[in-house]
């Protein structure tokens, strides 16, 4: 550019010089030939005689000469004058012209010769772009739970819209609608320039038909592009996660070391998305001489495509296949109909207390994540985006938010034992409703008939409101001395109100209230912000505005079992094209929260209490071949207003060495012990079972339908049962 610049200046200053040098040398010739009018008299007379003699003279008399007015000399027109002036023009012109062209000659040939020489060479090649296959998703054995296929991909520019009887062509050959066909190549959402995919997987016959008839098809193109390919359908979906095709936005965003073109897939969701960069691959080329017709004719070099890295998850295929298959089986048993069965929604999260590894994590209503390669069409958007569909793409064990309920109880039970308002000799009796405050309006207990007298434990295992209302008011009555936020302060030990820091997207936190919440939350309404002792005595229950997501529950009661508050993740290693381990995850321990440790052995017996001394719980334990003796567990039912109730069920197992923990939600599905506890028994058993190398199947897992009745989530609103 400077180069060009220097050279332009040059140049004028050429043509300037040469147009003052002609415009002297023209002001010179016309001063050297003015022409000036003479007297007669002034004429020489030298050699010629005159007709007119003495005679003439004396005729004359005397006579004087013959004096003119303006006698004096002046210049005369010449007529050349004109055709000088234009010839002077001329030449100015063409030595403008031949001036200029000189020079740009010499800045062609002397200084810009490198960079033309290298224009030239540039264009005698091109360069071909070879996409890298992504990385392998598999599971903690090895088994490729995501891997890669080839596409045949129908490709066209932007402007082949606008082409009616080339859309007509593509939608009578491919089998698409006109308006959609159109409406793929308009969607621009990969970028303005960039090529529209109109169909994915399209037949071998239609691509060849595409190929042989080129000339009836300007502007579409058939590729052959690497997609992803998920062999158990739905199975693992949320944490799996899926791909989409680049966007300008992604170009933008780009990490840095990271290369991505419009034509490359990305990760959407969950692993795909989480660890992009190490599933992506890098791109190879290939350095060719083509002809005047594109084709060909030498391969100069190539650089192969390397795959990307394959990424190991702590999942454990057949546990999680169980979980993903018993979600399904209980909320839309017939023909994928959510309200069939019990509940709308549901998740399972198993989580090995030894690492923090997720063994299992189950979402329903769940999705396929092969719909969303290639072109994904507004009514699957809709489909999985709609709460009349139950949100199929949300991941209801990281992002549900969920009151607690009775699961709450294990925690408050221990801020009362460190707070002294309870201890092992404490004593309530439960008549079946509870009036502390006097003021005549009762509470009641879930168990209507009342639980007679009981102490703490008992209190765990029976899932007594009575004795935790009180439990609440005794927080109320000594807020001056305890503190006006002594529960919420012993709560906040364990992660019910943050995130727990698992490596997936789209993490939500809980809800641990307080009065300063409260009085923030309802400052437009403010009759209704002062906290009041009814909210203690609600929140000790875990109702109220007690919020709670599966996976905060898992990590705390792993927290109860071990003392230590684990980081949940779902990376195992990763290795790269070679096989190598290139990368592990370290467990790590976020938190040891500060608990008497009587306490805590008080309340892990009362949790055993629940598996064995309840009917219900142990009943549904043996029913799946586990021992009630080596679990802890308890159950909740979160109730609504206008809704069926929400059950609960958190475990772990065994009970004098922990190994797993289990946390398990039925949306709108009834009781803890009958919706939930089936649920989160079944996924206990199958990881025992996995260790004991008794469980190996696998299955594909179908997406959801769709379908759902009307009255779903209104079919359990059958009152309380724990």
């Amino acid at each position: 550019m400077l180069v060009a610049l220097v050279a332009s200046i040059v140049t004028l200053i050429v043509v300037v010089a040469l147009a003052v040098v002609v415009l002297v040398l023209r002001d010179r010739a016309k001063t050297s030939n003015v022409s000036v009018k003479k007297d007669v008299r002034s004429i020489s007379s030298v050699g010629v005689s005159s007709s007119l003699g003495k005679a003439g003279s004396a005729a004359g008399g005397g006579a004087r000469p013959v004096s003119r007015a303006g006698s004096s000399a002046r210049p005369a027109a010449n007529p050349a004058d004109s055709l000088k002036s234009r010839f002077v023009a001329m030449g100015v012109f063409a030595a403008a012209v031949f001036g200029t062209l000189s020079a740009k000659l010499w800045v062609m040939q002397i200084l810009e010769s490198e960079e033309f020489g290298s224009a030239s060479e540039a264009n005698k090649y091109a360069t071909v772009r070879k996409p890298a296959p992504r990385g392998l998703i598999c599971d903690a054995d090895g088994l490729p739970l995501v891997r890669n296929r080839t596409s045949l991909t129908v490709l066209a520019d932007p402007d082949v819209a606008d082409d009616r009887d080339v859309v007509l062509r593509l939608s009578a050959l491919l089998g698409v609608p006109y308006h959609v066909v159109r409406q793929r190549i308009q969607d621009a959402s990969s970028g303005a320039q960039s090529q529209r995919v109109v169909a994915s997987d399209a037949r071998l016959r239609d691509a060849a038909f595409i190929a042989e008839h080129s000339d009836a098809f300007p502007g579409v193109d058939v590729e052959e592009r690497s997609v992803r390919d998920y062999p158990y359908g739905a199975l693992a979906a949320h944490v799996l996660g899926y791909t989409g095709t680049v966007t300008e936005n992604d170009l933008a965003s780009a990490g840095e070391g990271r290369s991505i073109e419009l034509d490359d897939v990305v990760g959407r969701a969950g692993i795909e998305q989480y660890y992009d960069d190490l599933l992506a691959g890098d791109h190879g080329e290939r350095t060719v001489v083509a002809d005047a017709d594109g084709n060909i004719v030498e391969v100069v070099s190539e650089v192969q495509p390397t795959k990307g890295s394959d990424v190991r998850l702590s999942l454990k295929g057949p546990v999680q296949y169980v979980c993903d298959r018993a979600l399904a089986k209980l909320i839309a048993p017939e023909d994928g109909t959510i309200g069939t069965g019990t509940g709308v929604a549901g998740a399972v999260v198993v989580m090995d207390l030894s690492d923090g590894g997720i063994v299992a994590m189950a979402s329903y209503p769940t999705f396929d994540p092969a719909v969303f390669e290639g072109v994904v069409s507004q009514e699957t958007w809709d489909l999985y985006q709609s709460e009349e569909t139950w949100n199929p793409l949300m991941n209801r064990a990281i992002g549900g938010q969920y009151p607690a309920a009775s699961t709450y109880k294990t925690f408050t039970s221990l801020a009362a034992l460190e707070n002294g308002f309870a201890s092992a000799s404490t004593g309530w009796t439960c008549t079946g409703s509870w009036d502390g405050w006097g003021s005549g309006e009762e509470k009641l207990c879930w168990n209507h008939n009342g639980h007679g007298g009981l102490d703490l434990r008992g209190g765990i295992v029976q899932s007594c409101d009575t004795v935790f209302y009180d439990i609440g008011k005794q927080f109320w009555d000594n807020r001056e001395s305890a503190g006006q936020n002594a529960l919420q302060d012993f709560l906040a030990k364990y992660p019910l109100e943050s995130l727990t820091g698992i490596d997936l997207a789209g993490e939500a936190v809980g809800r641990i209230p307080t009065p300063e919440w409260k009085a923030e939350n309802y400052r437009d309404y403010p009759e209704s912000a002062a906290w009041v002792g009814g909210d203690t005595v609600n929140m000790c229950i875990g109702q109220g505005y007690v919020l709670v997501t599966p996976i905060e529950l898992a990590v705390s009661y792993g927290a109860v079992a071990t003392g230590k508050v684990l980081k949940p993740h779902v990376l195992k290693d990763v290795r790269n094209a070679e096989g190598e381990a290139v990368r592990s995850f370290e467990p790590e321990v976020v938190d040891e929260p500060d608990v008497n440790p009587e306490h805590l052995a008080y309340v892990r017996e009362a949790l055993n209490g629940v598996a064995t001394d309840n009917a219900d719980v142990s009943g549904t334990l043996s029913k799946f071949g586990i021992d009630p003796a080596i679990v802890a567990c308890k159950t909740g039912t979160a109730e609504y207003t206008d809704d069926g109730d929400t059950g609960w069920f958190a475990c772990y197992a065994p009970v004098d060495d922990p190994k797993y923990v289990v946390a398990c939600v039925v949306e709108h599905g009834g009781g803890g012990s009958s919706a939930a506890a089936p649920l989160g028994a079944e996924a206990l058993a199958a990881v025992l079972s996995y260790d004991a190398g008794t469980l190996d199947e696998m299955g594909e897992i179908a997406g959801s339908t769709g379908r759902a009745l009307a009255d779903a989530s209104k079919r359990a609103m059958t009152g309380r049962t724990d």
